[in-house]
């Protein structure tokens, strides 16, 4: 199965080291500009369950103060740049370019997601077929994430990839309106 290959995970490391080498400015940047506003640490870290119910560390832009969404975060919410430090994710290989979202324990036992066992079997990534469609609910985005299992393919990790871009330059909402999403 692709979405389980040696082929994706090519594919991955292919994408991430020049993702990290146009990106990393930005990523500078951005570090610059949360320090800057918060004098706090600039990355938020969680633990989050990836394929078959491994643990791992998670890596974020920090967007949140006190409970509060600061000025850079929701920018860098918006455009779904806060994500950017999980290209070291995929490097080390807990997460791949395009899978189901990493998701707390917390979070699938609210959803009621424990037995869903074929979304388990996938790596997690940084964007997917339920982050592209999101915004619909926890019901829909299991459907994407099960979808995706079953139709996983280089195609179709390369459109997810291009209107998950597309998102990060325009925004989510004009993105998904844009292409009828």
């Amino acid at each position: 199965m692709y979405s389980d290959s040696s082929v994706k995970r090519v594919f991955d490391l292919a994408g991430t080291v020049p993702g990290l080498i146009v990106f990393g400015p930005v990523a500078v940047l951005i570090a610059f500009l949360i320090f800057a506003e918060e004098r706090k640490s600039v990355f938020f870290v969680q633990e989050r369950v990836g394929r078959r119910g491994e643990r791992f560390r998670v890596l974020k832009f920090r967007t949140m103060t006190d409970g509060k969404i600061t000025r850079v975060g929701s920018w860098l919410r918006r455009t779904g740049l806060d994500e950017l430090p999980q290209y070291l994710n995929i490097l080390t290989g807990e997460m791949s370019v395009v899978g189901p979202r990493p998701l707390t324990q917390m979070d699938i036992e609210r959803l009621g997601w424990q037995n869903k066992m074929q979304r388990w079997e996938m790596k997690p990534g940084l964007t997917g077929l339920a982050q592209v469609r999101s915004g619909r609910g926890a019901e829909s985005s299991l459907k994407a994430d099960l979808e995706y299992f079953t139709k996983a393919s280089f195609g179709l990790d390369i459109k997810i990839i291009l209107i998950s871009f597309m998102m990060n330059i325009v925004g989510k909402r004009r993105a998904q309106r844009w292409l009828g999403i």
